[in-house]
This record gives C-alpha cells, sequence and structure tokens, in this order.
C-alpha cells in the first residue's frame, strides 16, 4: 500500500508544517481541503519553510468507504505504533518515525462520527501555549480545550515536542461547505501568520471553549432541534425534542449550561442514551 506524500520547499529557511487527511477513511472533508490547497498551488508560493501535505493518510479505509481499518481497528489509537504489527500499527509506527521527526508542527483535519455533525472547530490542550497561539492563528469559528488520548497521534506527537492540532468539521462521508472553507482558510491564515505565505485572507473571530458537554437522549424516540448550529444556548433552555413515534411521550432536550451548539446528532431517529447535542462552554 501506497500512501502518497507531498514534500515543498522554499529557498528560505522557516517552519516545517504538516497538513494531513483521512485519518479516517470516512472523513472526506480533509480531503477536499487538501485537495483544494494543492489544486491552487498555495504550497508552490511559500516564501519560507516547508509543508508536508499528507491527503489521505489511511488510504485502504478511504477505498473501502470505512472508518476502520479491514481488522476493525481505529488508526488513530494505533500510535506509536510497531514496525512488524498490524497494518494500522505499521501505517502508525511510519508516520512516527518518518513524517514527524520532519515538521515542527501539524494539523490534522477530522469530521464528526457516522451521523454526528460537528461545526467547524479547532482542537487543542490549553496548557500548551503553543498549540493555543496556532489555534488562534489558524482562526476557526471555536478552539475547544481537548485533553490527549492514549495512542493517538496528537498525543504521540507531544511526547516529541511536536504539537499536532485537530480540525473538526462536518459529518462523515458527506461534505460540508462551511467547514472546508474555514479549513482552507484556517492553512492560509496559519501559513500567512508565519510569513511561510503572503496572501489575503478573510479575517477570523474565535471563541473560546474551556469545556463541552454533551446531551443524552432520555427515552428513544424521534428527534428534533429548534436551535441553529454553531448559536449561544442559555442554561434550561429548550433547544431539542425526542418524541414517541405514537405522540404519547415526549422528553425536552433542556441545556446544562450556557454554551454553544458545536455538535449534533443528525439522525433523527434515536435510541435512548444516544449522544444527540454537543454543547461548548465558555
Amino acid at each position: 500500500m501506497e500512501i502518497p506524500v507531498h514534500v515543498f520547499r522554499s529557498k528560505k529557511k522557516g517552519p516545517s508544517v504538516l497538513f494531513m487527511a483521512g485519518m479516517h477513511g470516512d472523513e472526506i472533508n480533509g480531503i477536499e481541503i487538501l485537495r483544494n490547497l494543492l489544486k491552487e498551488k498555495y504550497f508552490e508560493k511559500l516564501e519560507r519553510g516547508s509543508v508536508v501535505a499528507i491527503p489521505i493518510v489511511n488510504v485502504i479505509s478511504f477505498l473501502n468507504s470505512n472508518r476502520e481499518l479491514p481488522d476493525g481497528r481505529d488508526l488513530n489509537r494505533c500510535f506509536p505504533g510497531t514496525k512488524r504489527g498490524s497494518l494500522g500499527s505499521r501505517i502508525a509506527y511510519d508516520m512516527i518515525h518518518k513524517i514527524i521527526p520532519q515538521i515542527d508542527f501539524g494539523v490534522d483535519f477530522h469530521t464528526g462520527g457516522h451521523e454526528i455533525n460537528n461545526y467547524p472547530q479547532v482542537r487543542c490542550a490549553f496548557d500548551e501555549p503553543k498549540s493555543v497561539e496556532l489555534s488562534k492563528a489558524f482562526g476557526a469559528p471555536f478552539i475547544l480545550n481537548s485533553p490527549y488520548r492514549d495512542k493517538s497521534l496528537r498525543k504521540e506527537s507531544a511526547k516529541k515536542g511536536k504539537q499536532i492540532l485537530v480540525y473538526e468539521a462536518g459529518e462523515s462521508n458527506r461534505f460540508n461547505t462551511i467547514g472546508i472553507t474555514e479549513g482552507i482558510n484556517g492553512c492560509l491564515r496559519l501559513m500567512k501568520s508565519l510569513k511561510m505565505l503572503d496572501v489575503s485572507t478573510p479575517k477570523s473571530q474565535s471563541i473560546t471553549l474551556n469545556g463541552s458537554k454533551w446531551m443524552r437522549a432520555r427515552i428513544s424516540g424521534l428527534f428534533r432541534t429548534t436551535k441553529k448550529f454553531g448559536t449561544h444556548v442559555e442554561k434550561d433552555q429548550v433547544i431539542g425534542m425526542v418524541s414517541s413515534p405514537y405522540a404519547d411521550l415526549e422528553k425536552p432536550l433542556i441545556a446544562p449550561t450556557d454554551g454553544f451548539l458545536i455538535g449534533i446528532n443528525n439522525k433523527p431517529v434515536v435510541n435512548e442514551g444516544d449522544a444527540l447535542i454537543h454543547i461548548g462552554t465558555e
């Protein structure tokens, strides 16, 4: 299996940045973001530094339109990997030993899981000042404090002193125009702030979120929400409803705190306990 890697180097020294997508085979928004950046030849106009671009890390899962690898593993739980382990472990090993040592930091593009739609957001560890600085330069609508997860690329890269931002936008196997546009502009803003690229970019205003909480279905039934995606909600406000299909029972979704609607389950038929609305809190 081949994983195409594009390397762009300017004549002047500067930061080395990794842009990568397709960690999960059904997360296509990041792939489209990098396709646009490659098509418009932005990386070929670098004024300083280098860019490593990997449009599809998990090629085999992309070809199968699956999130997981053929053996059922999640590639982003295979790090740091081993040289002679499973397929995912081997990909992870190559990433950690051949790619990460060549960069200063990176951006890893993701989307929500099956039918989970994420509003454009950058996730980073707030106790890492460099990550926060880079996130602000990227300028996504939301910056969410996100702890490291065991065996993830982000955690293993951080151990080597390389910060990886995670950009989340949209849902799996579906293009999200806003998320793609924000991702492209974020990459351009980031490179411009590092004086790697001279390009005009839209101004951004990020909202910083220290934490988040998922609201879950209290009963099984039909789910709908009345709130606009990405907007502010207030504590004790009714922001959705789960109803019995026979009209004999309804349970409102009541916001547990003030915050912003940063994720939503697009599935209309839900089971008790399903995650429905993701609220980010300042």
